[in-house]
């Protein structure tokens, strides 16, 4: 991690910015760490942030909110989101606000350091990195059969497979054996690969869909 520029961390857990900050500045990288929204913009510069490890719940403001305000900034230092399960639909809706990624917890340190170093790429690379993922996405989510097309698009939204089993008029077990299809035909190796490939290959987790 060569690039200039400090990384902040924004969660309000103590332990999860301590363990953060121990292991990105094991990594040779200097960190900020904030506990809430208000403390992170008192104490942010543009100037000196190379990334935002931001999570996407805090007592005194949201990951979207953040986002908007960060919108001011020319250019914005990247984002990511990092999220529990059920707040995948909010951390999706960061992505779309411009959120570079989101990594659902629990999760290791090798993850956070590498998708640190992913946004930390030079923009031509990711520009690039972003079509070839798009035509890869699109060339996988084509191997679905129409049901598991619609597990998947239900997956992306957060739902659980109970809510799932429910709208699609099938069984718990069914819709865990559709997802575990999805997840193999794709080669996805979490939720949030997942909703990742499904955006790149233009599904959109907010379009209003028919409940059959």
């Amino acid at each position: 991690m060569a690039d200039a520029g400090k990384i902040h961390v924004v969660d309000d857990d103590p332990s999860i910015r301590h363990s953060l900050t121990l292991l990105i500045e094991g990594a040779g990288r200097p960190v900020a760490a904030f506990a809430s929204g208000a403390a992170f913009f008192a104490g942010f510069d543009p100037a000196d942030a190379a990334c935002i490890v931001l999570d996407v719940r805090l007592p005194d403001m949201d990951g979207i909110a953040i986002l908007r305000r960060l919108r001011q900034a020319n250019p914005p230092p990247p984002v990511l989101i990092i999220t529990g399960h059920g707040d995948v639909p909010l951390a999706v809706k960061a992505m779309k606000a411009g959120a570079a990624d989101f990594i659902e917890k629990p999760f290791n340190g090798e993850t956070i350091l590498a998708r640190i170093e992913a946004v930390l790429t030079t923009p031509s690379a990711v520009a690039a990195g972003r079509d070839r993922r798009a035509d890869e996405a699109a060339a996988r989510l084509a191997a679905l059969t129409p049901r598991e097309r619609e597990v998947l698009e239900k997956l992306v939204i957060g739902q659980p497979n109970k809510v799932i089993a429910y709208e699609l008029g099938i069984s718990p077990r069914t819709v865990e054996n559709h997802r575990a299809r999805v997840m193999e035909k794709t080669g996805a190796g979490s939720l949030s690969h997942l909703v990742r490939m499904a955006m790149a290959a233009g599904i959109d987790p907010d379009a209003p869909r028919e409940i059959v």
